[in-house]
């Protein structure tokens, strides 16, 4: 089991993806509404969504993301422990197989595998600060 990424709600993406670059990290996915980031050390990512209508105190709230290669056994495994599932394991849009359930807090976790498409999906970019 990996703790892999925490996606983060922001106002202004451009902005986001800008300050993250200028802290170090290698921006791997660039969208409008959707940019990911891989950490230097040991593979690990997080992600930017753009929430629009984020409140000044941001209730939203991180989706929390965890990575197993044997993703419906794992399921399987915590469903016979009484855990809920929003979502079981479905094969997403984005390359990733990934079931969906909440904490008791309500925070929203991911469990999923993605493999190589995790780092190096078909639609990858590279891009660095630049002055």
């Amino acid at each position: 089991m990996n703790l892999n990424q925490v996606t983060l709600p922001v106002r202004d993406m451009e902005m986001s993806t800008d300050f993250y670059r200028r802290l170090g990290f290698l921006h791997i996915v660039d969208t409008p509404h959707y940019a990911r980031f891989a950490c230097p050390d040991e593979g690990a990512t997080f992600s930017l969504s753009l929430e629009v209508d984020l409140p000044d105190n941001n209730q939203y709230g991180a989706v929390i993301y965890f990575e197993y290669e044997e993703l419906d056994t794992w399921v399987a495994e915590i469903q016979q422990r009484g855990i809920q599932f929003e979502q079981l394991p479905i094969e997403q849009s984005y390359l990733w197989r990934e079931a969906i359930l909440r904490d008791p807090s309500g925070n929203k976790i991911k469990l999923y595998w993605a493999g190589e498409n995790r780092l190096n999906p078909p639609w990858r970019v590279e891009r660095k600060y630049s002055e």
